[in-house]
């Protein structure tokens, strides 16, 4: 079984957090009722499972092995999000000469920043807190669950006796097989928020969106940082030109990219504490360098460990539990939903695979997961949004598409804000104005791509985003300019032709 996460350190912040999230005084419910459901898990998915289901009545059970709010709320997104906000404010104020504000002498103080991220994280925890679930009607039991027949789960010495049950237990980091990875200390993103120190010198495995966000906010904080990627670039899920302005801003802060973390080896340095990072040989990527902390932000495994899930019949693999499209397991009994089954690992898409599963496990309903329309942002500076396919995607399916693009240092609102790295670009259907897919690299890419989305799962053409008034000067006309885009596509020789012909008869 997987090991529980230690919050630390145990100041008034930390202890606010854990009597919300696992208070140590909490009583399990008395109950020999049947539940309509019982969800094993209370991250972001259960919850919202949970909640849903006893807000429409249902008779529900939500267990919690360790920290109710799960991975987003006390190792991810909440505390992440905290100090790339801090790390934003000093290179801010590190800029603000040019924006004609002198500032003197930036110094980022960590063990402020830390405390601000945990006291923050302790205000929100209320949110997905024992006591708020209980009072939503919710029976709440903390301790380690398993199936033991199929209609029963074990907690404790208490069996709760179910028609519906939900695995949403999540996943957790788990390192890559990295020679010397055993033999060294290091973080994961279940530790790396526990820290008090700054590193001076931080060592990051992996160049995906966990890594670029960490070796940005750190190096912004004081850090040299060393991020290593294993393949040519970073954010290897992103279209190439966009990746390549997020690695500019990297690199402007300081961050040193290390390639070749295919062949990189791991061992306690010769004298000192920390970790030696090489790679050898004679090609040119070969360093050799020791860090004080090493991050490892690569892996994720699914945790079905403990649940006994052979005794109901419950599928599973190295990559989780395995769902239909309706988010039913192998036994159509029990669903899925969140980390432990998508490859989507998102606290968003973990919320709209919940609302799937109260309708088809409560109400026999059939919505598919394969209908859900999922963007992702990476929060660095600037930030890069993505939904939907990408070109190269696309045309591997077979399905050609028509890309229209708009720079931000054309915006005016970006040109004001000193916000001028990026794009905003729209994929359509050849031929069409159906939007199916976008990448924003941007300031606020994150949110500018909720605008997209929306037009994407509602059917709205590109053509009708053009139409919409956007509010002047904003980022956001970004969006509304690549509507124009599509719509000047339109105007084809044929038809300029034609409307240079009418106008000049009109001057008669």
């Amino acid at each position: 079984m997987q090991e529980k996460v230690k919050i630390e350190p145990q100041d008034s912040f930390n202890k606010q957090l854990v009597g919300h999230v696992h208070p140590a005084d909490w009583e399990n419910p008395q109950t020999d009722e049947v539940y309509n459901l019982v969800v094993i898990g209370a991250g972001t998915a259960g919850l919202v499972t949970a909640a849903g289901a006893a807000g429409i009545g249902a008779k529900v059970a939500l267990v919690e092995r360790h920290l109710m709010g799960g991975d987003c709320l006390n190792v991810g997104c909440v505390p992440s999000k905290a100090i790339i906000r801090s790390g934003h404010m000093a290179a801010a104020a590190r800029d603000a000469a040019s924006f004609g504000v002198k500032t003197g002498e930036v110094q980022a103080d960590f063990g402020a920043v830390m405390e601000r991220m945990r006291s923050l994280r302790a205000g929100i925890a209320h949110h997905d807190s024992a006591a708020r679930f209980s009072e939503l009607g919710v029976d709440v039991y903390l301790g380690d669950a398993k199936f033991t027949g199929n209609g029963t789960v074990q907690v404790g010495d208490r069996t709760l006796r179910y028609k519906r049950a939900v695995i949403a237990t999540g996943a957790r980091a788990a390192a890559q097989p990295i020679p010397g990875l055993d033999q060294v200390d290091y973080l994961t993103n279940e530790t790396l928020f526990s820290l008090t120190e700054l590193p001076k010198r931080l060592g990051i495995i992996g160049a995906g969106p966990i890594g670029c966000e960490m070796a940005q906010t750190f190096a912004r904080l004081g850090s040299e940082v060393f991020l290593v990627e294993a393949a040519h670039g970073i954010l290897p899920k992103e279209e190439r030109d966009a990746a390549e302005i997020v690695l500019k801003g990297l690199l402007r802060d300081g961050v040193e990219l290390l390639c070749c973390g295919k062949d990189l080896q791991l061992s306690k340095p010769e004298t000192g504490s920390g970790v030696r990072m090489r790679v050898t040989g004679a090609h040119a990527g070969a360093y050799d360098k020791t860090v004080d902390q090493l991050l490892v932000a690569v892996g994720r495994a699914p945790n079905v460990e403990g649940l006994n899930l052979e005794a109901v019949g419950v599928e599973y693999d190295r990559k989780g539990v395995k769902v239909n499209a309706q988010l039913q397991t192998a036994n159509k009994r029990i669903f899925a939903c969140g980390d432990v089954c998508s490859p989507y690992q998102f606290t968003h898409a973990a919320d709209f695979m919940a609302r799937i599963v109260i309708q088809n496990a409560l109400f026999h309903g059939r919505k598919k997961v394969d209908d859900l329309v999922i963007p992702w942002a990476t929060y660095t500076e600037p930030e890069l949004a993505h939904v939907g396919v990408t070109p190269e995607a696309a045309e591997k399916a077979g399905d050609p598409v028509d890309s229209y693009t708009v720079a931000m240092d054309t915006v005016d609102r970006a040109i004001l804000d000193g916000e001028t790295e990026g794009f905003v670009r729209v994929h359509v259907k050849k031929g069409t104005d159906k939007i199916v897919g976008a990448t924003v690299v941007a300031a606020h890419a994150g949110d500018l791509i909720g605008e997209i989305t929306l037009a994407m799962k509602n059917g709205i053409g590109l053509g009708a985003v053009a139409s919409s008034i956007h509010p002047y000067p904003t980022q956001a006309e970004a969006v509304r300019r690549v509507g124009d885009a599509y719509n000047r596509t339109k105007l084809t020789p044929t038809v300029a032709k034609l409307f240079k012909g009418w106008l000049a008869w009109q001057r008669r």
